[in-house]
């Protein structure tokens, strides 16, 4: 079967097209600009030139027919009809309390979208607005809903809730819930898989590091704690958000500044992180470590805070976990930053026998060991894929129906 997985942001739309007999990319592309001046499309098929589209999108659902032309297109498809795709699936930030894993699309589904766009707002929306689209584009193809916030739904009670009265979780919800868990839980499993190690039982942190970041802690590829909360505000420094603090910064900010709770939490989520630490050098880690090589004291200090709070995590997800058998990095930064890797274990996780190798973590955006041999720990870089394990959730559901 072959799978179309959509991520849909408010102006934006990334899909793949995958071949589940062998998991392969068929196509993938990304719709820019969608309800703003200047749209296109640029769809990438392997051994092809890019194909680009510049056309208006108005909304989600011109975006969305543009894909599916796209796709059938005689020169630059990759399927004759849409008949050939069998499903679609869709990456959604939020399902609140009340999905706990990924579902069917159905009215109730939408519903339950909905009553969370204020605990997703910049993204359940969007989201929504894609399975719309495609309702309306290819009506009748099944939609399948892979939630965010899924692998944070089988954290225990100690774990998940707030030590705040209990009426805000029976009212609204209120717990922590934790994000990248698509990334989380493809991760976990294949860092059991690749390492060869127990898949009931293994011990599995896994620190997902890019713009965004989050740390899990697994056990039989089952989360039981996560770094994000009830926002992906929460946990650690960011590219732009500030990660953990003192609730009572907000009200003194507002208090000192005259701005409003709103005004600050956007500055928590967006010129925070490395970006404020830095004193505004920039979002983007590679500009903020030449800036620190370059002799920026406030830089260095903020990977140095990045790093350790990182380490932080990974220390205190042993602890909750009274042991680990593998640490794995991921996304941008996880992939690619061989120093930040290097740092974090041999500067700080040495006291759980965690070493890393300097020749093997020589390595980039591939499936690695990258461990000592004496290291008591094992260490893993492993690729995130979100898009494969959208489409193996979606796959699978169609295939019960």
């Amino acid at each position: 079967m072959k799978i179309l997985v959509l991520n849909c942001g408010s102006s934006s739309l990334k899909y793949q097209l995958i071949d589940m007999e062998n998991e392969t990319v068929l196509a993938k592309g990304l719709c820019e600009r969608i309800a703003i001046e200047g749209s296109k499309l640029t769809h990438k098929v392997p051994g092809k030139e890019d194909f680009v589209i510049e056309s208006a999108m108005p909304d989600h659902s011109v975006a969305v027919k543009l894909v599916f032309d796209a796709l059938t297109d005689a020169e630059h498809g990759v399927v004759k009809t849409v008949d050939e795709i069998g499903a679609i699936g869709h990456r959604v930030l939020h399902a609140g309390p009340n999905i706990t894993e990924s579902c069917i699309v159905d009215e109730h589904v939408k519903d339950v979208i909905r009553s969370c766009f204020d605990l997703g707002p910049l993204h359940n929306p969007a989201n929504l607005m894609g399975i719309e689209a495609c309702e309306k584009v290819v009506p009748g193809k099944p939609n399948v809903a892979v939630f965010d916030t899924t692998f944070g739904m089988t954290l225990p009670e100690k774990a998940y809730y707030y030590a705040i009265p209990t009426e805000y979780y029976e009212k609204y919800g209120i717990r922590r819930y934790g994000f990248h868990g698509t990334s989380h839980a493809f991760v976990s499993k294949e860092t059991i898989r690749f390492g060869g190690l127990d898949p009931e039982k293994a011990k599995v942190i896994v620190c997902h590091l890019g713009n965004g970041a989050s740390v899990s802690a697994s056990i039989g590829g089952k989360g039981v704690d996560t770094s994000m909360g009830l926002t992906p505000l929460e946990g650690l420094i960011m590219g732009t958000r500030s990660g953990d603090i003192d609730p009572a910064v907000v009200q003194f900010i507002c208090n000192h500044e005259n701005k409003t709770v709103d005004e600050v939490l956007n500055i928590l989520n967006k010129k925070s992180g490395v970006l404020g630490l830095s004193g505004g050098v920039s979002s983007d880690f590679r500009d903020v470590e030449n800036a620190a090589n370059a002799g920026n004291h406030m830089a260095k200090v903020a990977l140095d805070a990045f790093r350790y709070r990182v380490a932080k995590y990974i220390g205190a997800y042993a602890a909750a976990m009274n042991g680990v058998d593998a640490i794995a990095f991921t996304a941008g930064v996880g992939e690619n930053d061989k120093l930040s890797r290097q740092i974090i274990i041999d500067e700080y996780l040495s006291f759980i026998g965690a070493k890393i190798d300097p020749e093997r973590n020589n390595v980039r955006g591939k499936e690695a060991l990258i461990s000592a041999d004496d290291s008591k720990v094992k260490v893993f870089l492993i690729p995130t894929n979100e898009e494969l394990a959208i489409a193996r959730d979606t796959l699978r559901l169609v295939e019960a129906q």
